[in-house]
């Protein structure tokens, strides 16, 4: 059994009472990325040279913590000082030398949690399956023909291939369920304002937040109570008390108020449906409830969000000139052309189709019909889950409406990459909680995911019921065989 099959909880106390040692640890993930890396492609970057330095220095460090000595991925458009970051596009690939760390990543510093490298992702977040990399093209453990889903696949292949114990990501439209649901493992997008968002590189901020990526609910719940709180550097964080998620998660689920919209199961897959099923068989066998509901405006979630998403995206993205940020063409023989240069071979082709649909949104003449428009729709989704959530404690439905599906399948057809989003989508344009678990496994041996979706800041109740769940089943025990189908 190698270490890095432990859970969180177990290996820190391993390490407190010195039955291992933090190189251990680390060393462990380092073979287990040489081990794998060339069939998965989770990283980016790999900071090895200091991983083993910072291991070398926390085993003379006595200091407790609860994510002490743990090996992590960072998706990579969460800025490190002096550590690359590129946000997955070859417009950054000069963005060496960051002169900062993002908030989250000075919390897990103060863990004393060991950064191992920074990880794949669709360029700018922008996409659902990381097949619009700059770089390279990670793979589903699970399978590697198939996708680990977007934007943050990297994440998602690296916990479950077992490289690092958990990874950090971001989620604008699902970036982190999705590709939890795909690789089987667990994701959680917080309440947007629960963590701060100071160092993240920006594609729709007003949706986007970082969570984590993990095995296990309860690792999930240790890992957002480290970077979880009030950050006087993000204006939009909340200054709101953070509970201890991992004390509530075993109060069980006996009494809890489940919905589950109508519209959620449609247009999903038959195995994915009765894997949803199931589920509900063991939260009523656990003594929950649950209820069918209508969420009526569900079929306008997606294109809202992509309105909105890209409208972001064309005005965030307008600072990527050659001048301010970015690589500078060395064609441009005027500074026209130096914008033009720099912009159209540093973007990559999606990121340059949102860019135009985005602008298009926000010019005269478009702007009533399309992002104001949208943005009301967005007030009708929110009143949506209100009114839902007032009656009950969570609403439950599928993470995405089929499993992970092959390379190539939607390169032609963005539209239908697009609608895999369409069950996520909804709680970035709300700003609630919501997390994928694994749920069940197709009849190919692909993961299922389940997504739980609370009230604004009620994290403790979507974790206390998808550990209640996790606890009643053995999906987070499987794990991948590289390559092929589950061992």
């Amino acid at each position: 059994m190698s270490l890095l099959d432990h859970s969180i909880k177990e290996l820190v106390e391993k390490l407190h009472t010195k039955e291992i040692t933090v190189q251990d640890v680390v060393k462990a993930s380092l073979d287990r990325i040489k081990e794998v890396e060339k069939d998965v492609q989770a990283f980016i970057t790999i900071d090895e040279e200091n991983a083993l330095k910072q291991a070398e220095a926390l085993d003379g460090n006595p200091e407790k913590t609860n994510l002490f000595g743990m090996p992590l991925g960072l998706k990579d458009n969460i800025v490190t000082k002096g550590l690359r970051t590129t946000s997955a596009s070859k417009i950054l690939e000069n963005f060496k030398d960051p002169l900062y760390d993002a908030t989250v990543v000075e919390k897990l510093k103060n863990e004393k949690a060991v950064t191992i490298g920074k990880l794949n992702m669709d360029e700018f977040g922008i996409g659902s399956g990381t097949e619009n990399s700059a770089y390279q093209t990670t793979r589903n453990p699970w399978n590697t023909d198939y996708v680990p889903g977007g934007s943050g696949g990297g994440p998602a292949a690296a916990v479950a291939a077992r490289e690092v114990l958990f990874a950090l990501g971001s989620d604008t439209g699902g970036s982190l369920r999705q590709p939890a649901s795909y690789c089987g493992v667990v994701g959680m997008k917080p309440t947007y304002g629960r963590v701060s968002r100071f160092g993240l590189v920006a594609f729709a901020p007003s949706m986007e937040q970082i969570g984590p990526i993990t095995r296990t609910v309860e690792d999930n719940a240790r890992v957002l109570e480290a970077i979880a709180g009030h950050d006087k550097y993000d204006s939009t964080s909340a200054d709101t008390e953070v509970p201890s998620y991992t004390e509530q998660l075993n109060e069980g689920v006996n009494g809890l108020k489940i919905a589950v919209p109508k519209e959620f199961l449609d247009g999903v897959t038959e195995e994915v449906k009765q894997a949803v099923k199931s589920a509900l068989e063991v939260y009523e066998s656990l003594g929950a409830e649950w209820e069918e509901v209508s969420f009526p405006h569900l079929k306008y979630a997606l294109p809202t969000h992509y309105v909105l998403s890209s409208a972001e995206a064309s005005s965030g993205l307008a600072r990527y000139d050659g001048v301010r940020y970015g690589v500078r063409s060395e064609k441009a023989e005027n500074m026209v052309d130096m914008y033009k240069y720099s912009r159209s071979e540093g973007f990559g082709e999606e990121v340059k189709r949102r860019i135009l649909f985005g602008t298009l949104a926000l010019s005269s003449g478009y702007y009533e019909d399309y992002y104001e428009k949208a943005q009301k729709v967005r007030t009708l989704i929110n009143g949506d889950f209100a009114k839902i959530l007032a009656e009950y404690d969570v609403i439950l439905g599928p993470t995405t409406p089929t499993t992970a599906y092959e390379f190539g399948e939607k390169a032609e057809n963005p539209v239908a990459a697009y609608a895999n989003d369409k069950l996520t989508i909804p709680a970035n344009l709300a700003g609630v909680p919501a997390l994928s678990l694994p749920c069940g496994f197709s009849e190919a041996g692909l993961p299922i995911g389940l997504q739980i979706i609370g009230n604004h800041f009620a994290e403790a109740t979507v974790y206390r019921a998808a550990h209640a769940f996790e606890q009643a089943t053995d999906f987070h025990k499987q794990r991948p065989d590289i390559g092929g189908g589950a061992s």
